[in-house]
């Protein structure tokens, strides 16, 4: 009977004190947060909401956003500020971006990953990884692309560096930049050309125009041409003069932005250009993907799929960073020229050669919540060579 009370005292105790903690931390969530306060972001949750919604994440923040243009979630120390004011992401990466860092919080979570790599840190580091970085993502170097005995790659360009301040350049930091690099050209594009197939395989007429245009400015037949071939046939003209191919790709990208949500941290109070304060502290968020799909940004038909928003008389027309924000405004993604190169080559390819289609038209495709966009499972299609098969 003795060891039953002391197993039930135990277990009394135990819940009282879970309850505790929970009130205390319920408490601290709440305590000065102005919450009903209007010169500050409307409340519409508190971060227990992001776990409670978590597979479907980016789509319950579509469904905040479009009831509040800029909110609030509490968290214990700070509230998550979440806009899709295209004025606000100007202000918070340009007009007022000396205000506002990846934060302390941010950078101790993503550590173990990146290390100090160009993705976590701020400052001085940040600009010289970015400044080295820049010389392999200009222009000249895309075009050229051969540099068999130079040192122009990203890592013999560091380790140059590493000579002239050993002591801050270290074996340790040199991995960190390299794997921030390698991250960040492998999870975007693959995603990105995973979400541009499924989208294909959706919209026939849209994949019958791509090839139509590849056809056009790569003069290759499709039964005479290896894919080595057509590939090496692939000129920078030819790559300029896909449009409609950018202008598709670029129209994946908005729909399904590779980083769906990013931000910054606040370093001292502020206030955003739609009238709402921001405490110091406070995490600032803008969201790729709920702005995707906003009538008041892209139009009535803002969920639809469509190329052509991009097209002026066949040419592409770039828009806003700040509204399209898929390779983050002005600190502009390095990779983002090198990416649509490697995404065109690969998919006109793709297109040039094959027909694709769902392999089960009744697959419902989603995502999988992450850092980075993942199709959820697996993307099941056939791949069908055009080559003496009849139009689709």
């Amino acid at each position: 009977m003795d060891i039953f009370y002391a197993i039930f005292c135990i277990f009394t105790t135990t819940i009282l004190l879970l309850l505790l903690l929970f009130s205390a931390l319920v408490l601290r969530i709440f305590l000065g947060k102005s919450i009903k306060n209007p010169n500050y972001p409307p409340v519409v949750g508190t971060v227990f909401d992001q776990v409670f919604y978590f597979k479907r994440l980016y789509d319950y923040q579509t469904g905040a956003a479009k009831k509040h243009k800029t909110s609030r979630l509490l968290a214990p120390d700070q509230s998550e500020i979440y806009t899709i004011e295209p004025r606000n992401i100007e202000h918070i990466l340009k007009t007022n971006c000396s205000k506002y860092s990846k934060g302390q919080y941010n950078q101790e979570i993503w550590s173990d990953l990146f290390g100090r790599g160009i993705f976590v840190v701020d400052g001085d580091k940040w600009k010289q990884q970015r400044k080295l970085a820049s010389f392999e993502f200009s222009t000249r170097v895309l075009r050229e692309f051969s540099c068999l005995n130079e040192k122009e790659d990203i890592l013999s360009r560091f380790l140059v560096e590493s000579n002239k301040d050993p002591k801050t350049v270290t074996d340790e930091y040199l991995r960190d930049i390299i794997l921030n690099f390698i991250i960040a050209g492998k999870d975007t594009t693959a995603n990105t050309l995973s979400w541009f197939i499924y989208i294909l395989c959706k919209n026939p007429l849209i994949r019958e125009k791509v090839a139509q245009e590849i056809g056009r400015v790569i003069s290759c037949p499709t039964n005479e041409t290896s894919v080595s071939d057509f590939v090496e046939s692939i000129t920078n003209e030819a790559l300029e003069g896909m449009h409609y191919l950018h202008a598709t790709l670029t129209e994946t990208l908005r729909l399904y932005p590779a980083v769906p949500v990013d931000g910054r941290c606040a370093e001292s109070d502020d206030v955003l250009p739609d009238g709402f304060k921001v405490k110091k502290g406070d995490g600032v968020y803008y969201m790729a993907y709920a702005m995707a799909r906003m009538p008041h940004i892209w139009g009535y038909d803002a969920e639809e799929f469509r190329p052509e928003r991009w097209l002026k008389n066949r040419m592409f027309q770039p828009e806003s960073p700040f509204k399209f924000v898929a390779f983050h405004a002005p600190r502009t993604c390095l990779g983002k020229d090198f990416a649509y190169r490697q995404m065109k080559i690969v998919s006109a390819a793709f297109v040039h050669f094959f027909r694709f289609r769902m392999s089960d038209d009744t697959q419902n495709v989603t995502y999988r919540t992450m850092l980075t966009l993942h199709i959820s499972g697996s993307l099941n299609i056939h791949a069908v060579p055009r080559t003496g098969l009849s139009e689709a």
